[in-house]
């Protein structure tokens, strides 16, 4: 009963940390009102790993459209002449990661009466194997070609693939997280 309690526990825990954990970077120095327009830097986007299981033309495109969409909310503006402020290239990163986590039971109690009753005590240590999935989106001065701006999201995976419309919801929530903070304060 305890290590069924215990599995649940870890369960619900691992079942809490599908939130993002988003990070953000940027160039202090940059005048980041200065851009205005965007253009795709070659490849637009890219996977770690190289897999085909990963790459998709439908990701991809998902990918594309909600960081198009998100840039366009903030002002930025796809470049007409082909001359950008900002270059802007996307990464879809697949870790494979573990957790090890250890539960301890059994053992000797002692009573008011004096006096220990009980076992011995166990350690048990179990191995959590799950992948994370990250989103990057990265901005370039189109001037010198220096990182100006880089926005990361990574949540873990579900063991069952989402559908399609959850597929395109993820995506569009996560690039929404990644951009949220730009231009930084």
């Amino acid at each position: 009963m305890i290590r069924r309690t215990l599995l649940l526990s870890t369960a619900l825990l691992l079942a809490a940390c599908q939130s993002y954990n988003v990070n953000r970077d940027y160039d202090s120095t940059r005048d980041f009102g200065a851009y205005r327009s965007w253009s795709w830097k070659e490849p637009a986007l890219q996977y770690s790993p190289d897999d085909p299981r990963i790459k998709s033309d439908l990701t991809e495109q998902r990918i594309l459209d909600a960081v198009s969409q998100q840039l366009d909310q903030r002002g930025l503006r796809p470049a007409a002449n082909g001359k950008a402020d900002l270059n802007v290239q996307s990464w879809l990163i697949v870790d494979e990661r573990q957790q090890q986590t250890s539960y301890n039971y059994g053992g000797a109690w002692g009573g008011y009466w004096g006096g220990y009753w009980g076992g011995p005590a166990y350690t048990e240590t179990r191995t959590y194997n799950y992948k994370v999935a990250t989103i990057q989106v990265d901005l370039y001065d189109s001037k010198d070609g220096k990182l100006v701006w880089r926005g990361s999201a990574e949540q873990i995976m579900k063991s069952a693939p989402p559908s399609p419309a959850e597929r395109e919801a993820a995506i569009r929530e996560t690039i929404a997280k990644v951009i949220e903070q730009y231009p930084p304060h």
